[in-house]
């Protein structure tokens, strides 16, 4: 009997939140065959599939840097996956490889759509090329070193702190010579970023005495804010802005599940304060990736930066459910869930 293949399709569109159930729908087809390869294409089964902020935004039908999927069409994600066939002379069977599998257990996927785990220095294990090396690290990387550009002394503010990006981000400041104030939404995860990642501080912005907290936490205002909420908080964030500011625009996940998103109301102060605020998209840059991965991995093996992953078990079906929670702050680090254990041994198709 041919094995299965478990994937997650888009069945309606949210108009808010994601509803549990409704929003998607699983199926499962015959998984795909070596004998199904051409030249130039791999067969894989993913490992660990990636929940991203971002993915929220791919399910309502406007125009964006990513085409939005289609209602039936399996749901967007990256993954880490396992070579189990390949035609490829660029990776061999039992390889990592990063690609944008889908929501599925199973993929073929042709060169040119996948990263050999050869272009991630110093992995230790596959789900490194999702968190630190992978997008959500050279993301942070890029952003505060390119943009932001953080001066010793300076104070920056990274908002998302204890996420993915904002974790990694915050720790490179710090490494630049900055004073660092992350903004998070527990205490727990403002402890988490003082006392192991070294910020300087750490405000709840669940808390009652928020603004006062974050007041007294940037005395000398704000030279870089590393965004990726928006909101309520980058208007906070803007009255408190230094003159000539650098406002790294990454995310506004505050935003993403609303149906009436909010605009700017302290767009004034780009004037007033001369701030410079730049948006960007990770994959415009892919040329500094290198250079983002090795710098990483060396400040990981010499200690000097921490990553942090919570993992997701019960397969690919706890995707879903993951990432709802994702925009109620259940992760520390890295968001991913575990669609099968790369210990376990490899799939005959």
């Amino acid at each position: 009997m041919a094995r299965g293949n478990l994937s997650i399709h888009l069945a309606e569109r949210p108009t808010g939140e994601i509803i549990p159930g409704t929003t998607f729908t699983a199926k499962t087809s015959p998984a795909p065959s070596p004998s199904d390869l051409k030249d130039g294409q791999i067969l894989v089964e993913v490992l660990y599939l990636s929940l991203d902020p971002t993915l929220r935004a791919q399910l309502n039908d406007r125009r964006s840097y990513v085409p939005p999927v289609q209602i039936g069409a399996v749901m967007n994600g990256a993954s880490v996956s396992r070579v189990l066939a390949t035609r490829s002379k660029q990776v061999s069977e039992g390889d990592y490889v990063y690609a944008a599998t889908g929501w599925t257990e199973y993929a073929i996927l042709e060169e040119g759509k996948f990263e050999p785990s050869s272009q991630y220095p110093g992995l230790r294990q596959p789900q490194d090329m999702l968190s630190a090396l992978g997008i959500t690290g050279v993301t942070a990387w890029y952003g505060m070193t390119q943009i932001g550009d953080p001066k010793p002394g300076e104070t920056v503010v990274v908002s998302g702190a204890a996420g993915a990006t904002g974790s990694v981000a915050g720790q490179i400041a710090k490494l630049k010579g900055a004073r660092v104030v992350g903004i998070a939404g527990s205490d727990d995860k403002c402890r988490w970023l003082t006392e192991e990642l070294g910020f300087d501080a750490a405000v709840n912005y669940k808390a009652a005495d928020f603004k006062q907290k974050f007041k007294e936490a940037t005395p000398n205002y704000i030279d870089v804010y590393f965004d990726n909420v928006g909101g309520d908080i980058l208007d906070m964030c803007l009255i408190r802005a230094k003159e000539f500011a650098r406002f790294v625009e990454c995310g506004v996940i505050s935003q993403y599940n609303s149906a009436d998103p909010k605009g700017i109301k302290a767009i004034g102060q780009l004037v007033t304060m001369r701030i410079k605020m730049q948006g960007f998209i990770i994959f415009d840059h892919r040329e500094h990736f290198p250079r983002a991965r090795a710098e990483i991995s060396k400040w990981l093996e010499e200690g000097k930066l921490k990553k942090n992953e919570t993992i997701l078990q019960g397969g690919l079906r706890a995707a879903e459910q993951g990432l709802v929670d994702l925009y109620r702050g259940i992760n520390t680090g890295k968001l991913m869930v575990e669609v099968k254990n790369p210990n376990e041994t490899p799939s005959k198709l």
